[in-house]
């Protein structure tokens, strides 16, 4: 018999017939409720939404309907140009469906090294390191990097991936109020000298679509021997003069030690990376866990996102229609009177700010019914209190569709209530 047999045996009979056995899945009862309620009142799910067809960056089959898209990451629209396409039946053929093991064992195929090679010749640093997503990209690399007796610095509204990131490693974690250079400064000013610190950043933040004031953060950073590093997810491809990110549009090149980003954005595929000029870089890949322990990518997703990232280097054309695109959306939904997360066209994400819950869910499903899929988003993916839509832009997206857009977004608003 087992010390556990022979314990839970020497209760008292009425004890163990009586304890009740803990239920693991009781924590999603709220859940279950609230979704429930959806239901009963009538809303569609805004939390699963299923393409039956997807015929362009832009257009989509929704439900049996014909849906403008403006809740994509689709940045540069690179999902269906034709090379990258190309690229990745190309990869296909040669190398069939999976790698079937990890970077450091047998999953490292000519694609791999072609991709990384890629990412070091669009962002003019030495060293590239590619994961499966962008959330294993932050998860990994501030783990590594951060440990026992050293310090994670970070923007309190930072992505999910940056605070699991954090959770990961054995580092300290100080947070600062939301794209506040005081504070950093106050905080950072509080921690011992000698102890190595790395202050985490974004570039833009993509529940509002506000940019953070990177020069002065990294500056602050800098002051106080701090090593930075900047997640450009939802900038690579279209700020800054080679598409880089924010901080290269603010001049921080040689500033900023390691940037973060994403392939399910402007790249228009699947995957996360690191690129870095430290000397000592690519030791990473021998200490971090959601590098070593997982699968590669497959060489069909890393084809195309080569293939991609080369073309994005000279997409000048399709940056100034995104850019055009953006402005006139978020200038034709201030006219209206809608009330956005920024007072200015920051950048391709327009957040409209919503009272509540049931304002958010009417107005998101007549768009949905008229043509048009956005975001919904809510707490806790927003600060607590927030509810809102969230449009992400397009560089494929043609005038006319963004003014089909406008259109659609003042009926409905009108409809639900939420403008005059």
């Amino acid at each position: 018999m087992t010390e556990a047999a022979t314990t839970a045996h020497a209760l008292p009979l009425d004890i163990a017939e009586v304890a009740p056995e803990r239920d693991l899945m009781s924590k999603f009862d709220g859940l279950i409720a609230e979704r429930e309620a959806l239901v009963r009142s009538g809303v569609r799910n805004p939390f699963t939404i299923v393409m039956d067809e997807v015929k362009s960056p832009t257009q989509a089959v929704i439900r049996g309907k014909d849906t403008i898209l403006l809740g994509t990451y689709n940045y540069m629209g690179m999902t269906f140009d034709p090379d990258v396409i190309q690229a990745g039946k190309d990869a296909l053929d040669k190398f069939g469906s999976g790698t079937n093991g990890s970077r450091m064992l047998n999953g490292t195929f000519h694609d791999h090294i072609d991709v990384e090679q890629a990412l070091r010749d669009f962002y003019d640093m030495t060293g590239a390191i590619v994961f499966s997503t962008g959330y294993m990209a932050n998860l990994g690399i501030i783990s590594t990097l951060a440990g026992k007796g050293e310090y994670v610095i970070l923007d309190a509204d930072s992505h999910a991936s940056i605070y699991d990131g954090c959770k990961q490693g054995n580092a300290e974690i100080v947070r600062f109020r939301h794209n506040d250079v005081t504070d950093l400064d106050k905080r950072l000013g509080r921690l011992p000298k000698e102890a190595g610190k790395l202050v985490v950043l974004e570039g833009v933040y993509s529940m509002l679509g506000d940019i953070a004031p990177l020069k002065e953060m990294v500056a602050v950073a800098k002051k106080h021997g701090c090593m930075v590093l900047v997640d450009e997810a939802h900038s690579m491809g279209f700020f800054g003069p080679n598409g880089r990110g924010v901080y290269e549009e603010m001049g921080l090149t040689d500033q900023v030690d390691f940037v973060v980003g994403t392939f399910s954005k402007s790249v228009g595929t699947v995957g996360g990376f690191v690129v870095s000029n430290h000397p000592k870089f690519e030791m990473v890949r021998f200490a971090c866990r959601p590098y070593i322990f997982t699968a590669s990518l497959p060489p069909s997703v890393v084809a195309t996102a080569a293939t991609s990232i080369r073309k994005l280097m000279t997409a000048h054309d399709k940056r100034a229609q995104l850019w055009k695109n953006a402005r006139a959306m978020h200038a034709g939904l201030k006219a209206m009177g809608f009330k956005l997360g920024t007072e200015t066209s920051d950048s391709a994400i327009i957040a409209i700010i919503l009272t509540d819950q049931e304002q958010a869910i009417a107005i998101w499903q007549s768009l949905l019914e008229g043509g048009l899929y956005v975001n919904m988003a809510r707490p806790p993916a927003t600060p607590a209190g927030t509810f809102l839509l969230r449009c992400s832009l397009c560089a494929e997206h043609t005038d006319a569709q963004v003014a089909t857009i406008l259109t659609m977004f003042e009926a409905a608003g009108r409809a639900v209530g939420v403008i005059d």
